[in-house]
C-alpha cells in the first residue's frame, strides 16, 4: 500500500497491545476520532497496523483498550470502483472544505470494517467505512444510507480474514 498510515516524527510511545504484544509508535502516529465510533464512542484514538504475513489487512488497535481491536481492509481492495459519498457534516468532521469531493488515496483513507462470525463467512461494511483525513489525522465512521453498498459485502475467498494475533 503507498499510503501513509504512520508518520515519521515526533516522539516515540509505547503500548502492550492484547494482540500485538508491544506496539512502538510515533505520538503523532494515532488517528483520532472526535465522536469515537458508534458503539465505540470512548475509543478516540487508534493506531493503524500494518502486518506484512497478513496483508491487505489493516489493523485498527484501540489507544484507550488494548483488547479492542478491528481488523478491516481498504475499500477498493475490495471494490475497485468504491465510490465514497460524504455528507458535508462529515466533511466538516474530518477538516474537509465543503465543497471538496476528496480523492481516496491522495486525501483520506477509506477503511471497510471486517465482521467475522464464527461459522460463517467473513463479510465487509461497505455502507457504513472509516474514513480518515490522511494531512490532519482525523477520522469518522461514515455512515452511506442511501448507497447501493451493503453493510455485509461477501468476500472474495483472496481476502480470508484473519485475527488480530
Amino acid at each position: 500500500m503507498d499510503i501513509e498510515l504512520h508518520e515519521n516524527s515526533g516522539q516515540m510511545s509505547r503500548i502492550e497491545s492484547l494482540y500485538f504484544n508491544e506496539l512502538e509508535y510515533n505520538e503523532d502516529s494515532p488517528f483520532y476520532f472526535a465522536a469515537g465510533i458508534p458503539g465505540f464512542e470512548e475509543h478516540t484514538a487508534f493506531l493503524f497496523v500494518e502486518q506484512p504475513h497478513t496483508s491487505p489487512l489493516i489493523f485498527m488497535q484501540s489507544l484507550r483498550d488494548t483488547a479492542v481491536c478491528f481488523v478491516g481492509l481498504p475499500a477498493a481492495a475490495i471494490d475497485p470502483d468504491y465510490r465514497l459519498q460524504l455528507s458535508p457534516e462529515e466533511g466538516v468532521a474530518l477538516g474537509l472544505p465543503w465543497s471538496e469531493n476528496p480523492e481516496i488515496g491522495q486525501e483520506i483513507f477509506c477503511l471497510a470494517l471486517i465482521t467475522i462470525v464464527e461459522g460463517s463467512d467473513p463479510v465487509a461494511n461497505l455502507m457504513s467505512p472509516i474514513v480518515v483525513n490522511l494531512k490532519n489525522r482525523k477520522g469518522i465512521q461514515a455512515i452511506q444510507l442511501g448507497s447501493h453498498y451493503s453493510l455485509r459485502h461477501p468476500l472474495a475467498p483472496e481476502h480470508e480474514a484473519a485475527s488480530c494475533s
